[in-house]
């Protein structure tokens, strides 16, 4: 399947689908540069072009981007000039001082707000149900075909969100430890609260590991420990729940260099103040992605072996 290039002249018709909110504003430490804009695929897509080819082909309507400034015209040039026929975009930017007008940001701050505080800047934009994801993560045909099914099931309900939960032996990578929110859930599926870990690896044995650094031990996870990737689908009011939550999280944290304002950390309190519910959507798809500048070989292996299975054409969009 080759997406043709639609024209749109009336974009607002779009209004009733879902919109890809995509995180992409992160800095790549680990990986060494900004892996949202390689080029992985044959010609030259990057790894959210296929979740932008899945997000399409399963029925959202708009693309919203959070990005730097500072990368904004490299940005446009590689990335949005092959969607403005195919699809509605928006694009926003994250910066530190997008702050409450009462908050004074700290001269030594450089560190940016966090995952939460990006998905605040899309509330101008986004007016329906959205899904979350980050640029650098492969998530796969099947999971946007369940978050889909979802989305109409509940029929734009208020409160009533959910994330995609991946399997933790689906998402490891052989180069290096990795971050995960591990998941628990109630008997209905529903997400009773999310802890993350920030060092999980696979042991020479075979075993995966976190690593609990508070606690000075080690902590053996089930294969099939359900964490989250970031994948999470909101309706709009989820923005207000954010914007209150962060004021609170600037009172405490505003001189803290370090300090983030966290998807799971608003959760588990929206969570434990029973303001919502997350439903807890679980899929076999396999996670790939580019932590370490290592593991792009592997996820260009991974893209090559998908277009020999027909799951993606060789040229995503023409």
């Amino acid at each position: 399947m080759t997406l043709k290039f639609t024209f749109f002249t009336k974009p607002s018709l779009n209004i009733m689908k879902p919109t890809l909110l995509i995180l992409a504003a992160g800095i790549g430490t680990r990986y060494g540069g900004l892996k949202q804009l390689d080029q992985i695929g044959i010609n030259g897509e990057t790894i959210m072009d296929y979740s932008i080819f899945d997000a399409i082909r399963t029925g959202f309507g708009k693309i919203v981007f959070v990005i730097r400034e500072s990368f904004k015209k490299d940005f446009n040039e590689k990335i949005l000039q092959k969607y403005k026929c195919i699809i509605q975009t928006e694009v926003v930017s994250q910066s530190l001082n997008k702050l409450p007008k009462e908050f004074i940001l700290h001269t030594k701050r450089v560190k940016p707000w966090g995952t939460n505080h990006a998905v605040m800047m899309g509330e101008e934009v986004i007016h329906e149900p959205f899904v979350v994801i980050n640029a650098d993560d492969f998530y796969g045909q099947k999971s946007f075909k369940i978050l889909t099914d979802y989305l109409k099931s509940i029929n734009k309900k208020q409160n009533n969100y959910a994330m995609i939960g991946y399997k933790i032996g689906n998402t490891l990578s052989k180069n290096g430890p990795v971050t995960r929110g591990i998941c628990k859930t109630n008997k209905d599926k529903f997400l009773s609260s999310i802890t993350e870990c920030s060092h999980i690896i696979r042991s020479d044995g075979g075993k995966i590991i976190c690593k609990d650094y508070k606690n000075n031990s080690n902590i053996i996870l089930n294969e099939n420990t359900i964490v989250s990737m970031n994948m999470w689908i909101f309706t709009p009011e989820y923005f207000n729940y954010s914007k209150k939550l962060f004021l609170d999280f600037l009172t405490k944290n505003l001189n803290s260099l370090e300090a983030e304002f966290l998807i799971p950390s608003v959760i588990n309190q929206l969570i434990n103040e029973k303001k919502i519910k997350i439903k807890v959507l679980e899929t076999s798809s396999k996670w790939f992605g580019m932590t370490y500048l290592k593991d792009r070989a592997l996820v260009i292996s991974e893209i090559e072996n998908l277009i020999k299975k027909n799951i993606y054409p060789k040229k995503l969009f023409q």
